[in-house]
């Protein structure tokens, strides 16, 4: 999608000799720009703390399954049909319990990922801000982010991410 939208562009330019002439474009690594912001460093080590407490309950929960499997080793040769089948029974609903906090948690929509939305959220919100001014300061009619856009090459004065870590800088 993303290249879709980089070819999209080229063309849109490509058809327009005049805009291409006239119109500056610019880029920005979105990557080293959250690395060196504080914000996000103090969002991530938060982030990673509650990642640390789940983690911990996946592994008390875990811990629970095989004491289960490990009693029915144990003990499978002295109990009865009936006590088999509700250790079984219980066994895969302690399974199924794990795997269910895994996926909600650690899965795709989960927890974690829901989270860590939510916390990078209104930094990326003030990057996207900080990255419009300084375009409309320098006059750039685009800007590419090289982190999620495949940017084969470009000229170096073209990245303006060092500008914008300087105008985050400022906000401070």
């Amino acid at each position: 999608m993303r290249n879709l939208l980089l070819a999209f562009g080229v063309l849109l330019f490509a058809a327009f000799p005049a805009l291409a002439q006239e119109g500056k474009i610019g880029y920005v690594d979105s990557q080293k720009i959250f690395a060196q912001s504080p914000e996000y460093q103090e969002a991530q080590a938060k982030f990673d703390k509650e990642v640390e407490d789940w983690n911990a309950k996946a592994a008390t929960m875990n811990d629970e399954v095989d004491k289960l499997k490990e009693d029915q080793q144990k003990n499978s040769l002295v109990w009865s049909q009936a006590k088999k089948k509700e250790a079984d029974e219980k066994l895969k609903a302690e399974q199924d319990t794990l795997q269910q906090y895994l996926d909600s948690t650690f899965g795709a929509n989960g927890k974690a990922e829901k989270r860590m939305a939510e916390l990078s959220k209104p930094i990326k919100d003030k990057i996207v801000g900080v990255i419009k001014k300084v375009a409309i300061e320098n006059d750039f009619e685009m800007i590419f982010d090289a982190a999620n856009v495949s940017i084969a090459y470009a000229k170096e004065n073209l990245d303006i991410t060092d500008q914008v870590i300087t105008e985050l800088g400022k906000g401070k």
